[in-house]
């Protein structure tokens, strides 16, 4: 069974939330999907691409899981993402206000025993095994994140590097965007993390692992998020919560 909680607050500095999230289950038939985006854009902009983003992934989501055909999990997701893309350019394209407009997107499909992740840009999925260790599923699309697996930056000097707010890919910001696609291997116990990059700026790794064992979905998403308030969250802070029990 798939125990899951969302939330998602505007922070400390912000004056609008532009982070969201959508999830579809029907546990009848074991399937699941969850999304995360993290807009960005002058105005509200930034709210319409990651609104925009999230209900058109899980809009192509469902319908290719209600198609008679059904194609593999990776393929569904990359179609997906692509089809999200389209819709935030689109719209990018047709409204002056929402030029230049983007999202990030992190996202997981669960078909019965089959689970896949999805990300573009910097919001991560992560993965808490029961003894207590933690994995970081997901690639950062990101200036620093290439500094660092290029040697040129250690993991603590990205965190309060100035240009650690660029990414290198996001939903929206052109025709085409590529999208990084992990299987996933999920036990009972298994608890996974899908959040914005408010929540990671503000909470170590270490914490992460701390918080996310023992608690119920909602208790460690409450928690989480309310650490990184705690410290000031200069940023929208979304974490979404999904465990096997």
């Amino acid at each position: 069974m798939i125990e899951f909680f969302a939330k998602t607050d505007i922070g400390k500095v912000r004056k609008e939330n532009q982070d969201a999230w959508w999830a579809y289950s029907d546990e009848e038939h074991g399937e699941f999907a969850i999304v995360v985006c993290d807009g960005m854009g002058g105005a509200n902009a930034g709210s319409i691409a990651s609104t925009l983003a999230a209900e058109s992934f899980l809009m192509h989501i469902q319908e290719c899981l209600q198609a008679s055909e059904r194609v593999a999990p990776d393929k569904i997701l990359r179609d997906a993402v692509a089809y999200a893309n389209a819709r935030v350019f689109d719209r990018a394209f047709q409204d002056d206000e929402c030029q230049g407009m983007g999202t990030t997107l992190v996202a997981v499909l669960i078909l019965g025993t089959t689970v896949t992740v999805v990300n573009v840009g910097d919001s991560r999925a992560y993965l808490l095994k029961p003894g207590g260790e933690l994995e970081c599923i997901t690639n950062d699309h990101s200036y620093v994140a290439e500094m660092v697996r290029k040697g040129r930056l250690t993991k603590e000097q990205a965190r309060t590097h100035p240009k650690r707010n660029i990414i290198t890919r996001a939903l929206g910001a052109e025709l085409y965007v590529e999208s990084d696609v992990f299987p996933v291997k999920l036990e009972q116990g298994d608890t996974l993390l899908l959040c914005s990059d408010g929540l990671t700026n503000e909470v170590s790794e270490d914490e992460l692992a701390q918080f996310m064992s023992g608690l119920e979905a909602e208790n460690c998403c409450s928690s989480l998020i309310e650490l990184a308030l705690d410290r000031g969250a200069p940023d929208n802070v979304t974490a979404a919560v999904i465990r096997v029990n």
